[in-house]
């Protein structure tokens, strides 16, 4: 039986089925304008549910259908592995994905969406680093006195920008970095952009002005951005994450900005994110470590957080709607998908 405990305003809301039998497919983490996106692009004979919570906010204790599409906050009970017949990560990552089939072991067709929010984050990108360069959260607490002491910033013109995965995005964030008139170097096990300058990340970080951080996440890279690579940094250089929040330890980047190191940080991504965003969003994070780590983090005038909204444009949530509508249709026809999780 299916049991909706504290999301039930929410699953009537969203058009929740009453049960599995009734659903084609169910969309968790649609928030309200991806929702709207979706129901207009789907088309008719397919039923569709949404609800903009993870999974474990539902508290589900089966699968309301048996196709099921999340985005990176949500964590798939391993129960449900031999209960599912396809999943859909609505996000260019799917590092999460690989790690639940990986652990329950079963070999589910799961879908993501690669192509379409390139822009958009490498956007919010340099809206972050540019930010930080201009001392704007300081700025903007200063029009109260209308003092322009210490306010004094950087222009990218010339500065050394460090782009870590240079892929869809990163290579995105190199043309606009080449644009702002950036000396743009790129670090990637794969060099396949024959217009990007390539080092190795030893050569890289010392040397930039901005670095950021577009990999996608394997057991390899880990804590790749950990202290003892970004000490390395020239002082005052700026680091921004819009990737995933695993790659750079939050207690590493809380020491270098204590010891001088960096001079601002912006993450748009976070360690253990899912239990980030629902202790945050159910106002439960008083006692929770994870949160009040970042909670130390936000309140500085060097550091800027968003809540892993890069991707959100209204272009790109076209795009995803769109994308994630053609993978539905594919899937529900011919049980593959347009872009499948590598292997």
């Amino acid at each position: 039986m299916m049991r909706f405990s504290k999301i039930d305003g929410h699953a009537r809301e969203f058009g929740m089925a009453d049960g599995p039998e009734t659903t084609d497919v169910f969309f968790f983490e649609a928030f309200k304008e991806e929702a709207e996106a979706l129901r207009r692009l789907l088309p008719s004979g397919i039923r569709a549910a949404f609800t903009p919570l993870t999974i474990q906010e539902c508290a589900y204790g089966l699968p309301p259908s048996s196709f099921i599409s999340i985005r990176t906050q949500s964590v798939i009970p391993h129960s449900w592995a031999g209960l599912l017949d396809g999943l859909l990560t609505r996000s260019t990552g799917y590092d999460h994905v690989k790690a639940f089939l990986e652990a329950s072991r079963r070999a589910v067709p799961a879908g993501y969406l690669p192509l379409y929010c390139s822009r958009a984050v490498a956007e919010q990108a340099v809206l972050l680093w540019m930010a930080l360069l201009r001392k704007l959260r300081r700025q903007i607490r200063q029009l109260e006195c209308f003092d322009r002491d210490g306010l004094t910033g950087g222009e990218c013109l010339g500065r050394t920008l460090l782009v870590a995965g240079v892929g869809n995005i990163g290579s995105e964030i190199c043309r606009l970095g080449r644009a702002l008139g950036m000396d743009v170097v790129g670090t990637d096990i794969v060099r396949k952009h024959r217009d990007i300058r390539y080092v190795s990340l030893a050569q890289g970080v010392p040397q930039a002005d901005v670095i950021v951080c577009a990999m996608n996440l394997t057991e390899e890279n880990r804590e790749i951005f950990r202290y003892e690579v970004l000490k390395q940094a020239k002082p005052g250089a700026v680091f921004v994450n819009i990737a995933r929040g695993e790659l750079s330890p939050h207690n590493d980047l809380l020491r270098l900005l204590d010891e001088g190191r960096l001079g601002g940080v912006a993450l748009d991504v976070y360690e253990n994110e899912a239990e980030l965003a629902v202790g945050l969003r159910s106002g439960s994070a008083g006692g929770n470590e994870t949160v009040q780590a970042y909670l130390g983090l936000k309140d500085r005038e060097n550091v800027i957080l968003t809540p892993h909204n890069a991707f959100n444009t209204t272009e790109a949530l076209q795009r995803k709607a769109g994308q994630s509508a053609e993978q539905v249709v594919r899937f529900l026809s011919e049980k593959t998908f347009v872009w499948s999780v590598p292997a």
